[in-house]
């Protein structure tokens, strides 16, 4: 497993990361025991980057995480946290809370779900429009200094917000949506966040599943957020999977899978960029790893540019309500 560095300032981590947001119920109902042995899959592969918030399963992925980790060394895995989204006990959105009160409460929990006493990376899950980006990053600086963080980063903020933050404390990593259906953060983001020494964690890779070649939309389940995604409505999905479909023939002419290529894609677009694998099973994490191994040549990047242009993808990534409140959208 090659290593790559998160920022300037960042931890050392395996090239790809662990995503476990889909162990605990956001594509539908998820197997704990499936997703333990897939978990430690990653880990005997050398995947040594797991990410999480705590808002999943509002707190049950950080206890599944828990359970995963009790019998490995805690000290050869980098735990990724997101906080700050609310919820309702019927599972609803109640907004998001980064003020400083807010980071140190979250966190207290984290680390008793997660039986540590340090989180690696600590990230708001979004901004905050009520409390300023250099209260938020100044409260988790404290807990740095106390020895309950050790890196912070931030997740889906524009490159203003990134030069804020980065002027309190250093930025580890900006995790953001990135892939071949989402590439907004070139323009602006991207190339700020190299300025400034900022690592990027791409989430998202395979656009929610468009990219893994196999989803129809039949197969969505009860409780799959995708139902309500824009890129997944009817009106969208059909040509957005006539370019999974031209995808699946490049990807063909390498010996490799549609979900192979897309990773293979994003990983080959900086040494800075660490793509999150958000595999629920050991065969689906078993497929995202072999992507390590595909190389992309001259030819081969411009076949996939031409089976998939950039800005080519039809709906937005998320729900207008949720869209209003990426700052990385703005």
């Amino acid at each position: 497993m090659d290593i790559r560095t998160l920022g300037k300032n960042g931890p050392n981590v395996s090239a790809f990361g662990l995503g476990a947001m889909g162990m605990s119920g956001a594509y539908g109902p998820a197997d704990d025991i499936e997703s333990i042995a897939t978990i430690h899959a990653a880990l005997d592969a050398g995947v040594t980057l797991i990410d999480t918030g705590d808002f999943y399963g509002m707190g049950d992925n950080e206890l599944l995480i828990n359970r995963a980790l009790r019998d490995r060394n805690r000290d050869e895995v980098t735990i990724s946290v997101k906080f700050g989204g609310m919820r309702d006990p019927a599972g609803g959105w109640l907004g998001i809370d980064t003020s400083p009160a807010a980071v140190k409460n979250f966190l207290a929990y984290s680390l008793r779900r997660l039986g540590t006493d340090h989180v690696d990376v600590y990230r708001p899950a979004r901004l905050d429009p009520r409390v300023p980006i250099e209260d938020t990053v100044g409260a988790i600086a404290e807990l740095v200094q106390a020895g309950y963080v050790r890196h912070i980063g931030l997740s889906e903020v524009g490159a203003e917000t990134l030069r804020k933050a980065n002027a309190v404390h250093p930025i580890s990593d900006l995790q953001i949506e990135y892939s071949l259906l989402s590439r907004g953060i070139e323009a602006d983001i991207l190339p700020t966040a190299r300025e400034l020494g900022v690592g990027i964690t791409a989430y998202g890779v395979l656009s929610r599943g468009l990219l893994s070649g196999r989803w129809r939309p039949e197969t969505a389940q009860e409780g799959d957020f995708r139902r309500f995604s824009p890129r997944f409505h009817e009106e969208n999905v059909r040509h957005n999977l006539e370019l999974v479909d031209a995808l699946r023939k490049v990807a063909e002419s390498k010996s490799a899978t549609v979900a192979q290529l897309a990773i293979a894609w994003v990983a080959s677009r900086g040494d800075d960029i660490v793509p999150i694998i958000g595999a629920r099973r050991r065969d689906q994490l078993a497929e995202s790893l072999a992507a390590l191994d595909l190389e992309l040549g001259t030819g081969d990047l411009a076949a996939i540019e031409a089976a998939i242009p950039e800005g080519s993808a039809a709906g937005d990534r998320y729900p207008e309500s949720q869209m209003a409140h990426l700052d990385s959208e703005r």
